[in-house]
């Protein structure tokens, strides 16, 4: 669901402030980092000429893998909510709590998954990502599905057509913590999604219509405008949906018999679930483009890998998220691959490559990045 607007009249671009310093100038022999800008018109046909060839061997999506990851984090999400529910101990209670939010937050970013495996890969895992995690978190797959692909279209990445682009650098500084803290909203605006508009909904075309086109897809662009779903698609929606919104009923209903607390503890958990992604979100890009059509290799250094060492990346860009500029370069890759073919694309391309300019250090190191590219005087 959208959460921010975006200001109207921003620069077209930062560029110079992230421009690499002449090495013979400042007696560094490094070489200069490459960036967006580098390749506005044309691709470095070397870097997808070894993203193609170095990677010939990989690309199957393991279904052992990918079903453990997912049972086994869903399992201990939903296991933290029972404990910290049930615990009569504050201390016991948060870490119950930060365990389930963290363990949860894995098993949902399945569904970024679920947007780029071919459909016939792993049979039955839609189907049990959706009962188990989807339907269950008022997050189905069919808010990401037919959406995300938007976002990797060559020619409307980073533009206005973009449901998950903003020009985040480029707006002014209040709107960073303002676009991380309405996360904290989500669990609450999917409920009444769910409960309220998906019901009136039925009898109400002007509700439906609003709710499908506005609040139905995992969108950060508030300008963009979800189409009416066709096809194989159109039926999982009303599965899913269904489901959704007849859980989201119990739920409200369930504070009758048990009381409001169960609900409002794991609403904090899912709230700091949200949380942590919207920030993941922040630094996915650097979120330097201003709506112009990108290269591919413009679209990959536009976006961001936090590759090893270090274990941090892993827990807040979970299933592969912490190679995402490498997801952009290669979208069907399965998440378990992504390791490995990052490890041969900088062991062949070296040091100063075009590879590199995509690698940064960290979630700190980005945030000040963008930070201070909003506090640029334009």
């Amino acid at each position: 669901m959208s959460t921010l607007a975006k200001p109207a009249n921003q620069a077209k671009t930062i560029q110079n402030m992230h421009q690499p310093i002449n090495p013979n100038a400042t007696g560094n022999s490094n070489p200069p980092r490459a960036v967006r800008a580098d390749f506005v018109d044309a691709d470095d046909k070397d870097l997808l000429r070894a993203a193609r060839d170095l990677t010939k061997d990989l690309g199957n999506a393991r279904a052992r893998i990918y079903w453990t990851d997912m049972l086994v984090s869903t399992a201990i999400g939903y296991g933290g909510i029972a404990v910290a529910i049930l615990a009569t101990n504050a201390v016991v209670a948060i870490a119950a709590g930060l365990a389930a939010s963290l363990a949860l937050y894995r098993s949902l970013m399945f569904i970024h998954e679920l947007t780029h495996i071919h459909r016939d890969a792993l049979p039955g895992f839609r189907t049990g990502w959706n009962l188990l995690v989807g339907i269950p978190m008022l997050t189905p797959s069919f808010m990401y599905e037919g959406v995300h692909v938007i976002h990797h279209k060559r020619t409307q990445y980073g533009t206005i057509e973009d449901p998950e682009y903003l020009p985040l650098a480029l707006m002014k500084p209040w709107s960073l913590p303002l676009f991380v803290i309405v996360a904290l909203l989500a669990p609450i605006a999917l409920i009444v999604r769910n409960a309220v508009l998906v019901p009136l909904g039925a009898v109400i075309p002007a509700i439906r219509t609003f709710t499908w086109e506005r609040l139905s897809s995992l969108s950060i662009n508030p300008d963009f405008r979800r189409k009416p779903a066709t096809g194989d698609l159109a039926k999982r929606v009303l599965w899913q949906e269904t489901g959704a919104s007849i859980w989201a009923i119990v739920l409200i209903g369930s504070t009758f018999a048990i009381g409001w607390r169960p609900l409002l503890i794991a609403l904090v958990i899912v709230s700091l679930t949200a949380l942590l992604n919207q920030l993941r979100t922040l630094v996915a890009h650097l979120w330097e483009n201003d709506g112009d059509p990108m290269t591919v290799t413009a679209q990959f250094l536009d976006s961001v890998n936090v590759p090893p060492p270090g274990l941090a990346a892993e827990i807040w860009a979970p299933v592969g998220l912490r190679y995402h500029a490498l997801h952009h370069l290669m979208p069907s890759m399965p998440y378990h691959d992504l390791p490995e073919a990052h490890r041969r694309l900088a062991r062949e391309l070296g040091s100063g490559s075009t590879y590199e300019g995509a690698n940064h250090p960290g979630m700190v190191t980005l945030v000040g990045r963008i930070a201070r590219s909003t506090m640029v005087r334009r």
